[in-house]
């Protein structure tokens, strides 16, 4: 559907492609009332008229701008000085001028100049877009769709006017951002211009040589892709060679010492900083989109768009009633072992190969914070993860924000790490983890002498001041949370002193045992954990069992499933992880621990289930603890059972990715399972139960969650927005529907369709 009109009459100045798809765009969504082109040339005119890209044409620039609100010059910036001195004498007074240079600093001073009086109505601006092919008949009306356009305005740019630029081109479909021309020309030197000279100089080189054609002939995809840049119009990438001549020789120097490093890791035979340096080279693209677009790591992997603007899709998952789950399988990594084996392994002097790594989202944005602080990392490969450590006090300030994504793991555990750093830091995330809370670690944390800084109602962005003494203290845990013992132990790895924390209850154990597995002694009396600052982790091997997080969705599917019968193997049974087991076997659950046996620090066993009636318990409270991430499929569990089922304590679950009680009790009220909702928990009463379309709110649980519950449903159960699945458990789908879940994933991109660690 069109658009009103924004402007009443708009002259597009320079009809190439950018000029051209512009005016396409505007005829496309109606957002002009009448759209004129000056030129030149009277063939482009001609043409721009025969493609009905334009309502009227004039060479002379005066003319063509005459009576127009808004005049786009689209033509090269060695050209605009001249366009902007011919096209002046036409403007009205209150007329709008924007363009599309590449280069900002340059342009605003020549408008500056030309325009006179008429400037503060001049918006620069800049489309990131742009075809192999060009010219007025490449013109795509498409073209600025899902890509960026910078606006650079100045101090004494009219703010209305601004705002009106911006306007149209949302209004055509780009995401507008602004920034400092300055800036703009930099990064633009950096990511755009540079690339672009140095393929003309390989490109140039290689073809001097007096063999150029074997060259040539035997040229491999990476060579080609090279050869396709340096074929780009030459005399516009002459023009931005010269205008931003400052800026290109800036990216020039830093690419020199970049290239240097690398010569000299290859000179002297450095396999580490060589690794280094193409690992980090290797994970840069879907670290860099997954920032820009607040996004996933496995999408951004997978993005085709270097713009980072490619609509993916958010699968739903359509699963069909009834069913039952046989087989053998084994689960993803652990996730929270995933983080600590990362970080770890990062302080620790020498190298740790770890297998078994969770290469979900989660977990990824933990390993891309700490190679950005300057750790080799390689992989992950199937699981396997090679970590060269620098030692307790070898990071390096990575002098940007970290992302993590939706890990709140990574961003709770990482403030603790990172206050006894020498640098400064901030943690960032995506918009769910920008909306949980963060005050709960930074306030124990600045007991100890850390200075932290947190967002709005205490949640992210966390900034840590680095350079601070910190002292070890005794905490005691206001509420049991694995997050907030883990974040004040590992900040006492940097304090003086002792630091110890007491929890009210049982929480899982793997930051304590881990860092015993690395050769840091941590001492346990009763609820208590202490450590002592300044000690040395050692680097070795660990393998990172099974999660039971991921294999509770099975345990509860085969229970509810009559005729089930699965075998979860090397499954992680460390007590302050198994509150799920022990639920369901009050339950009533059919289920046994076999080939119990120690990895790595870590008990772990086979987990075999079988479909088994379930009666509706009052949860006991100390369980809820060691169970909290798997509640929401207990819930599911729950709605199967005979008789209610009672959950108190739970208020924890409200804070987690989503309010996951009341989520829950959504999905649970579509499929027509009675229950109560309290402040801190719910009760459910068991039975026979429907089909419907449930939100899943953007939660890896809740989906997964209600997944499961289609093997006792009445009717199909359709689940929106499933993409997050991957945070925790990459490849679900696929391993659910060969155990036998009838689950179909729609809308499903290359990516397969977390808190508490």
């Amino acid at each position: 559907m069109k658009s009103a009109p924004l402007f009443r009459r708009v002259a597009v100045i320079g009809l190439g492609l950018i000029g051209g798809s512009f005016a396409a765009a505007l005829r496309d969504q109606g957002l002009a009332g009448t759209v004129v082109a000056g030129s030149r040339s009277a063939r482009t005119l001609e043409q721009g008229m025969a493609l009905g890209l334009i309502d009227e044409g004039s060479q002379d620039l005066a003319l063509a701008v005459r009576g127009a609100d808004l005049v786009f010059v689209s033509t090269p910036v060695s050209a605009m000085a001249s366009v902007f001195a011919a096209l002046a004498p036409g403007l009205a007074e209150g007329a709008i001028v924007t363009d599309g240079g590449s280069v900002k600093g340059a342009v605003i001073e020549q408008a500056r100049r030309a325009l006179g009086h008429h400037f503060p109505r001049f918006v620069p601006g800049h489309p990131i877009a742009g075809k192999e092919k060009s010219g007025v008949e490449a013109a795509d009306a498409t073209l600025y769709r899902q890509h960026r356009v910078i606006l650079t305005p100045v101090a004494d740019t009219d703010g209305e006017a601004t705002r009106r630029v911006a306007a149209l081109w949302s209004a055509i479909g780009a995401e507008v951002l602004t920034m400092a021309p300055e800036h703009h020309d930099r990064v633009l030197a950096e990511t755009s211009h540079l690339p672009h000279l140095l393929a003309f100089s390989l490109v140039d080189t290689l073809a001097r040589q007096g063999d150029s054609t074997e060259i040539f002939r035997y040229a491999a995809g990476g060579f080609r892709d090279f050869t396709r840049i340096a074929g780009s119009d030459p005399v516009m990438w002459h023009d931005i060679f010269r205008e931003n001549r400052r800026a290109v020789l800036d990216a020039l120097d830093l690419f020199r010492d970049g290239i240097e490093r690398f010569r000299a890791a290859v000179r002297d035979n450095d396999s580490e900083a060589l690794m280094g340096i193409m690992s980090r080279a290797n994970t840069a693209r879907a670290h860099f989109l997954a920032m820009n677009t607040r996004s996933s790591y496995t999408r951004a992997r997978h993005s085709d768009d270097e713009t980072g603007m490619t609509q993916h899709s958010d699968p739903t998952f359509v699963v069909a009633p009834g069913g039952r789950l046989q087989g053998r399988l084994r689960v993803p990594g652990d996730k929270s072992m995933s983080h600590r084996s990362i970080m770890l392994a990062s302080l620790a002097e020498g190298s740790t190969e770890i297998s078994g790594f969770l290469e979900g989202e989660d977990a990824l944005a933990t390993l891309q914070a700490f190679r950005d602080m300057g750790v080799v990392i390689e992989g992950p490969h199937n699981g396997r993860v090679v970590v060269h450590g620098v030692g307790l006090h070898g990071l390096r300030d990575p002098g940007k924000p970290l992302y993590m994504g939706n890990s709140g793991t990574s961003m709770r555990l990482l403030t603790g790490l990172l206050a006894g750093q020498a640098f400064d830091t901030e943690l960032t995330g995506d918009e769910s983890l920008s909306k949980r809370p963060m005050e709960r670690v930074a306030a124990p944390l600045r007991e100890m002498g850390a200075a932290i800084d947190t967002g709005e109602g205490g949640r992210p962005p966390v900034r840590i001041h680095g350079g601070r003494t910190l002292e070890g203290i005794h905490y005691d845990l206001p509420m049991a949370s694995a997050q907030v013992k883990s974040a004040v132990l590992l900040a006492g790895l940097y304090a003086e002193g002792d630091t110890s924390v007491t929890e009210p209850a049982p929480t899982r154990d793997h930051t304590e045992r881990m860092l015993g597995g690395f050769g840091y002694p941590v001492r346990r009396d009763g609820a208590t954990a202490t450590l002592r600052g300044g000690g040395t982790l050692s680097g070795g091997r660990l393998d990172v069992p099974a999660d039971i997080s991921s294999a509770a969705f099975f345990l509860v599917g085969a229970s509810i499933a009559e005729g089930s019968e699965l075998t979860l193997p090397h499954v992680g049974v460390n007590p302050t992880r198994t509150g799920v087991i022990d639920i369901l076997k009050l339950m009533g659950a059919d289920i046994r621990l076999e080939n119990q046996r120690d990895a790595g620090g870590e008990p772990v066993a086979d987990l075999v289930v079988k479909s088994a009636p379930l009666k509706g318990i009052v949860i006991p409270e100390e369980l809820v603890p060691l169970a909290i991430d798997e509640l929401p499929v207990v819930f599911i569990a729950a709605a199967c059972a005979e008789g209610e089922t009672v959950l108190r304590g739970a208020e924890e679950l409200r804070v987690k990715e989503s309010d996951r009680i009341q989520v829950m009790a959504d999905g649970l009220a579509t499929l027509g399972v009675e229950h109560e909702v309290y402040e801190d928990g719910i009760r459910i009463v068991g039975g026979a139960f429907g089909g419907g379309e449930v939100e899943s709110h953007g939660d890896h649980r809740i989906a997964m969650s209600f997944a499961m519950a289609a093997l006792r449903a009445g009717a199909p159960i359709t689940i929106r927005h499933c993409a997050n699945v991957a945070t925790s458990f990459p490849g679900f789908a696929g391993l659910a529907a060969g155990a036998g879940l009838a689950l179909e994933v729609l809308g499903q991109d290359t990516a397969d369709a977390g808190e508490s660690a």
